[in-house]
């Protein structure tokens, strides 16, 4: 994914907005192969990528585990944060070692309630995010169970 791309933070959000949540971040770094969140827990937090790569998935019945899509630099990890009832929608983990910026899911939407142009600019990039991930998403289930030759572009 290119630099440019509409999904990492400093192409989406404003710079004021960007400083404003850069304010409530933390530094929190991954060993290769840790969880960053598994499927159905609690989503009360949310991670900006500084370095590595870490892969969204999720489990299909049956065993299998598909990867959804591999996120690295300036990527958000994460969005269930931020939709009511705060459950993770997939699973991350961490494909190397990677660095991030961890935020606090609550103190973020307050901010957000607090402040409705830096609310909605999280809204907006979040959502441009989520368009990219079901896109996403919808190529790498066409790899999977397309049939091949097909012609399909659905």
């Amino acid at each position: 994914m290119s630099i440019t791309s509409p999904t990492r933070i400093a192409a989406s959000l404003p710079a004021q907005h960007r400083a404003r949540l850069m304010e409530l971040a933390r530094e929190v770094n991954f060993p290769e192969g840790a969880r960053l969140f598994g499927e159905g827990a609690r989503a009360d937090r949310f991670w900006i990528v500084r370095s590595g790569a870490v892969t969204l998935e999720f489990h299909v019945p049956g065993g299998r585990t598909v990867v959804v899509e591999t996120l690295g630099h300036g990527e958000l990890v994460g969005w269930s944060w931020l939709f009511p009832p705060y459950l993770w929608q997939l699973g991350a983990e961490a494909m190397t070692p990677v660095r991030t910026y961890e935020f606090d899911a609550v103190s973020v939407r307050m901010m957000m309630d607090d402040d409705p142009a830096f609310g909605s600019s999280i809204n907006h990039w979040v959502g441009r995010v989520l368009a990219h991930r079901l896109q996403a998403a919808r190529i790498r289930l066409l790899d999977l169970y397309a049939p091949h030759g097909s012609g399909s572009t659905l």
